[in-house]
């Protein structure tokens, strides 16, 4: 009689899980861990999981975690990353093998990879999308490099002289190199030479490498990085060579693939021990993070483009929490985001009392209508007399910046007549000039109007609507003949320049493009205030503050004869707030503002851009209790019917409820995905661009 013998279970507990072995067809897997789970670079939504391969023998020592490898999947060979591999799979079926593995490098690192994994969470997109940002291309020349640790970089210096001035600032760094995980929002002042907003950087940094830990710096662009990697030699944390370990990288796109894929290697494989570098360098893979530092995070390039479009800020925000790393996020200004830190206890503020603060600061005023009512008609023009004369007698004690927030000779033009608008016959887009001989073009289409006529009055005469910084430099190069004139703009001829010498010139750039000068400039002459506060968009006033901070603060001391002119009728709140230097103050009260009409970032908000039947079909997936929807509205319209407008949808939940919505989108856009819905969507959380 064959007795099969049976394992018995009580009721109601469920039965011993059945080992799942991992089957594949002719293929010896490897003794270990022969199940691999690999995020593919696919960009579907509905895809943004593991999946589950077998690891062949052949492959078992190269397919380690965090390597690229090529995978099988839907009938061809696609890139991936290898996450982990473990010992039994989740999948019932045979598990096709890993096809090869790429590179050998471990370019991911388990710390990266959780933190990519909370970043696709924390703004409802997909896990290859992230790592897209997160690890750069691959350069196998670069990889076959040899590498040998010949000499180990003498530790930094003690020093936090820079610190001084700003209430908890020394204990902030001294937290730092205990070990400690201090978070900071930062209001920099400005200072001479040692006592800058990089030298503070520097220290802070300096201190994070003595106490045996890693650091990584972020700014808005590459000449930052540079000013940062300077302070930090001076500070005693050179930059990174081969064949030393310690040291800092500089990882910037700019830099091209070779570089930055190298720079990239030395703080994967620990041999640097601080990245400086722009918005990809937010998920370098520092070993040991022990100090994240975000500066400057008003800056629109800290704002990623490309999906999911996390923000510098809040990506460097959870690492400081994943990781048990210091966080600094640091300013002239302050963002009402990170004013918000700050107000919920999750940060502390170090900023300096009104007695540093006039000492370090130069004199501001504001040359508002008001204040310019005694010069009678000269009041109205652009550069009235005060300002004419601030510049010629400060630029016998040095350069004097002029800062125009628009770019370009004459971007707008009207009637000379009748003063209507010009506009392209082809398109209605604006005219605008190149050059004060130049005939106009359109600004959207870029078609030139030869014999433009006005259909209001007919008239053929343009005037000028709006001024840019090119004709601004030629009208102070007539006004000031015999002084150098320099125009810094991304649009200007000779670019963007980094910095200017200590000698009498006018220094005419747009917002963001200002020169360095190591002496600090003798005058800053901020000119068209009221373009900087005009419109509706969302954070306007704190925005316009961080760009006349910005300058102001490459300005001399008021001690040292440095002087500020604001010239226009700005928002009285944004220009007080200029003269009295009080950017907290600002923040503050356009937070409490917010939270009083329920507005980011007191709310949690998601907007769903695309054709209207899409987004109604995105929208009607989401359901989060206490959300509510706004919309949709027509956010982009074709004059001749072409196509159908654009809306957009506003999604607004709780801050309690951030977790929540966000994963709602993304199982709506998930649905989507894999049902092949039509037209093109975009979902974005938090959006910086929401007026």
């Amino acid at each position: 009689m064959d007795v099969t013998a049976e394992q018995l279970t009580l009721e109601g507990v469920p039965a011993p899980r059945a080992r799942r072995r991992s089957r594949t067809s002719g293929v010896e897997l490897a003794a270990s861990l022969p199940v691999a789970r690999v995020c593919i670079d696919l960009p579907p939504q509905h895809l943004d999981r593991a999946f589950e391969y077998a690891v062949p023998a052949a492959l078992a020592e190269d397919a380690l975690p965090g390597t690229r490898v090529k995978v099988r999947f839907g009938g061809q060979d696609v890139d991936g990353w290898l996450l982990e591999r473990v010992a039994e799979a989740e999948h019932d079926g045979a598990l096709a093998p890993l096809r090869r593995v790429v590179s050998a490098e471990q370019v991911l690192t388990p710390e990266v990879a959780r933190v990519a994994r909370a970043v696709a969470d924390r703004w409802a997109g997909t896990l290859a999308d992230v790592l897209r940002l997160a690890v750069p291309p691959r350069h196998a020349r670069v990889e076959a490099e040899p590498v040998a640790d010949d000499e180990q970089v003498p530790p930094p210096r003690t020093d936090a002289t820079a610190w001084a001035d700003y209430r908890g600032g020394p204990a902030f760094v001294q937290h730092v190199t205990g070990g400690g995980a201090p978070r900071a929002v930062w209001t920099a002042l400005p200072g001479p030479a040692g006592r800058r907003w990089t030298d503070a950087v520097a220290q802070a940094v300096a201190a994070c490498v003595l106490g045996g830990r890693g650091a990584l710096v972020v700014v808005p662009d590459h000449r930052d990085v540079e000013r940062v990697l300077a302070a930090l030699e001076a500070a005693g944390v050179p930059r990174w060579t081969p064949g030393v370990r310690g040291g800092a990288v500089r990882l910037t796109a700019e830099d091209g693939p070779s570089p930055r894929y190298r720079a990239f290697l030395a703080a994967a494989r620990g041999r640097a021990d601080v990245v400086v570098g722009t918005r990809g360098a937010a998920l370098a893979p520092v070993r040991d993070l022990g100090l994240a530092v975000c500066w400057d995070d008003g800056d629109s390039l800290h704002a990623e483009p490309r999906a999911p479009y996390p923000h510098v800020r809040e990506v460097l925000a959870l690492r400081s929490e994943l990781q048990g790393a210091a966080l600094l996020v640091g300013a002239h200004g302050r963002t009402v985001e990170a004013q918000a830190l700050v107000a919920a206890g999750w940060a502390h503020d170090v900023s300096a009392d009104r007695p540093q603060l006039r000492a370090r600061v130069p004199r501001v005023q504001a040359l508002t209508s008001v204040e310019l009512a005694r010069e009678g008609p000269a009041a109205a023009a652009r550069l009235p007399t005060p300002a004419w004369r601030a510049i010629r007698d400060r630029l016998a004690d040095g350069p004097v910046l002029v800062q125009v927030p628009r770019a370009g000779y004459v971007p707008a033009v009207a009637c000379g007549r009748c003063r209507a608008s010009a506009r392209c016959r082809a398109c209605h887009g604006p005219l605008g000039l190149h050059r004060g001989d130049g005939t106009p073009t359109c600004g959207w289409c870029g078609r030139m109007a030869t014999d433009w006529r006005c259909e209001e009055c007919g008239g053929a005469t343009l005037r000028s609507v709006r001024v840019g910084s090119e004709r601004t430099a030629e009208e102070l190069g007539r006004a000031f003949p015999g002084v150098p004139v320099v125009v810094s703009g991304a649009r200007a001829a000779a670019g963007v320049v980094a910095e200017v010498r200590d000698r009498p010139a006018v220094v005419v750039a747009t917002p963001g493009a200002e020169p360095w000068v190591p002496g600090g400039y003798a005058a800053a002459v901020l000119l068209d205030a009221a373009v900087a506060t005009a419109g509706s968009a969302l954070g306007l006033l704190p925005e316009a503050l961080r760009r006349w901070l910005t300058a102001a603060a490459l300005v001399r001391s008021g001690p040292d004869g440095g002087v500020v002119l604001l010239v226009g009728d700005a928002e009285q709140r944004a220009s007080q707030a200029l003269v009295r230097w009080d950017p907290v103050g600002l923040a503050v009260r356009e937070l409490d503002e917010r939270a009083a009409l329920g507005l980011p970032p007191a709310v949690r908000v998601a907007s769903v851009t695309g054709p209207r039947d899409a987004v109604d079909a995105v929208l009607a997936r989401i359901e989060v209790p206490g959300q509510d929807v706004l919309g949709p509205v027509v956010v982009r319209q074709d004059d001749a019917g072409a196509f159908e407008p654009d809306v957009r949808a506003v999604v607004r939940v709780p801050r309690a409820a951030a977790a929540a919505l966000a994963s709602a989108v993304a199982a709506s856009m998930a649905v989507r995905s894999a049902r092949r819905e039509g037209g093109s969507v975009r979902a974005q959380l938090d959006p910086t661009d929401l007026t």
